[in-house]
């Protein structure tokens, strides 16, 4: 008896109804794995909208047996979001992110990402002011319309990587995904020098603060990221170096990279953009420094924890969704609810439409080549793929308003409520409908696939890089090499730079950076594997 009397005490701290409820979580995800797999070749659905739906379901359900008085099995947690299940999404992206598309289209990631973003925050904070108080929302402070506007900035990454393919539409995929990350990492800022705002001191030099401090944290993350891919190439490559292990090397790449979140987090940076230049870099050098099963396994661990995560935060938004409490604390009647919402999204529209067609064409103006210009088709799936709103938008809300004590408690949980509403519309409406509209606008009218090749802009410029560089480019002579003019790398960087760049960083990589870090073409020598094995036997 006294054994059994002690087994039950050491099990008290297993609450019934928490395992209850992970138990009902995991076989809802269970069940949306399923689905998602049947209706794969569905054009019309995707994961993220699946595990949306089953969770609003889920949540019905729980609603109807427990008599109206609550809907909950996990309560929104913004630590678990930000802490655990983005940063194994965004990792992943960059993990596997195509990375010379990525930095071929990298300026306009940037202008959609940060310009953009900010010309969005501004009009969404305008709108919000003015037509807020007409419908009768009128207990919201300055603060309130400024972090509106950076929550309703903030697109869905999550849900662009469920509805693009970047090997259907590349272009597309790069600049609307790296736009997304950078565009997350922006809305965080300015959500949170939002919060650091002193009111009554508000004057021009704020807002060169504002831009210093976007500056250093951007900057400052994407550094961080880098010496921390960087780092974990440079341990891989000289510690394991004849003796790998996949087991040691594969845990070593996934502590690193989470690592690389939390100080970006603790020092107060972006953890976002910080993960994801780390995935990049980890692909480019350390993922070449490890054994051949240790890359089979990492690429499918990656992509494995990240398609849970994804799934788990749809789901849990769905189920979070149809929370009674909050929806009792807002007294608005149905008008005003539907009212708020709709102007919400009305300002999503027109704050994402305010700087993707001008920026677009902006960068038409600026390109020179017709076959690199954002076509009119692409321009309105840019701006039609950016609308989804997701976890970070709902992760935003909640800590601006479910805590507010200057608002007051009923226009705060309108908030809320209204933000949720958007969210669900926008992932259920426009995620369902991108993939028909990309097959319709983009696939059937598509050019054919060029090489890489034809993305020098001529091969007389590649000649004259290779001559002012000192090396053998041109193959009529040295007498006509020593009579063509010569190029500045300047010159060349100006009218050509994502070539010009690319050409240069090539050089510099192979001449500094592999030898130190390792990457493509460093081969472990492990006794038993396939390159032991070649090395064995070329040795003898």
């Amino acid at each position: 008896m006294s054994n059994l009397s002690a087994l039950q005490s050491s099990s008290d701290f297993l609450s019934t109804s928490t395992i209850i409820a992970l138990t009902i979580f995991f076989s809802l995800l269970c069940a949306c794995i399923i689905i998602g797999h049947l209706l794969e070749e569905n054009r019309w659905a995707n994961e993220s909208i699946t595990a949306l739906l089953l969770g609003l379901c889920a949540g019905a359900v729980l609603l109807l047996v427990s008599k109206g008085s609550s809907s909950r099995i996990l309560v929104f947690s913004e630590d678990l979001f930000f802490l655990y299940l983005l940063p194994p999404i965004i990792f992943n992206a960059g993990f596997q992110v195509k990375k010379k598309q990525f930095f071929k289209n990298f300026t306009i990631i940037l202008m959609f990402g940060i310009f953009g973003t900010v010309i969005s925050f501004c009009l969404i904070t305008l709108g919000a002011f003015l037509l807020f108080r007409r419908i009768g929302v009128t207990s919201l402070s300055s603060q309130d319309y400024l972090a509106v506007g950076a929550i309703l900035s903030a697109t869905d990454s999550v849900c662009t990587l469920q509805v693009l393919n970047q090997d259907e539409t590349p272009f597309l995929y790069s600049v609307i995904f790296g736009e997304g990350v950078v565009n997350d990492a922006t809305s965080i800022v300015l959500f949170n020098s939002v919060q650091s705002i002193d009111f009554n001191n508000i004057d021009a030099i704020m807002s060169l603060k504002l831009l210093g401090t976007f500056l250093y944290l951007f900057f400052s993350s994407t550094i961080l990221g880098i010496v921390a891919g960087l780092l974990s190439a440079f341990i891989i490559k000289t510690l394991y170096f004849g003796r790998h292990s996949t087991d040691r090397e594969v845990a070593l790449m996934m502590i690193m990279a989470y690592l690389s979140y939390m100080l970006a987090e603790l020092l107060n940076l972006s953890g976002i953009l910080t993960v994801f230049f780390c995935g990049i870099v980890m692909s480019h050098y350390t993922w070449h420094n490890v054994t051949e099963s240790s890359r089979i396994t990492t690429k499918h661990a990656f992509a494995t924890i990240s398609f849970i995560a994804e799934t788990f935060i749809f789901l849990y938004v769905g189920m979070d969704a149809l929370d009674i409490e909050k929806w009792k604390a807002s007294s608005a009647s149905a008008g005003t609810s539907v009212a708020v919402s709709s102007t919400l999204f009305a300002l999503v529209l027109v704050g994402r439409a305010a700087f993707v067609y001008p920026l677009a064409n902006l960068i038409n103006c600026i390109t020179k080549q017709d076959s690199s210009k954002i076509e009119f088709r692409q321009q309105f799936t840019m701006w039609w793929a950016g609308l989804m709103r997701g976890a970070v938008t709902i992760a935003l809300s909640y800590n601006q308003f479910s805590n507010s004590e200057d608002t007051d408690t009923e226009d705060s949980a309108l908030m809320i409520t209204s933000t949720i509403i958007v969210v669900l519309f926008s992932t259920v409406v426009f995620g369902s409908i991108t993939k028909p509209l990309i097959k319709a606008m983009l696939l059937r009218h598509s050019k054919p696939n060029i090489s890489d090749v034809t993305d020098i802009p001529s091969l007389e410029d590649l000649r004259m890089l290779l001559i002012e560089n000192g090396e053998p480019g041109d193959l009529a002579g040295e007498n006509q090499q020593a009579a063509a003019p010569r190029r500045s790398s300047l010159r060349l960087l100006m009218t050509h730079p994502t070539w010009t760049v690319h050409y240069l960083w090539r050089k510099f990589d192979d001449r500094f950076m592999r030898p130190v870090f390792g990457g493509r073409g460093f081969v472990p020598f492990v006794p038993g594997s396939p390159t032991g094995s070649a090395a064995e036997t070329s040795g003898t």
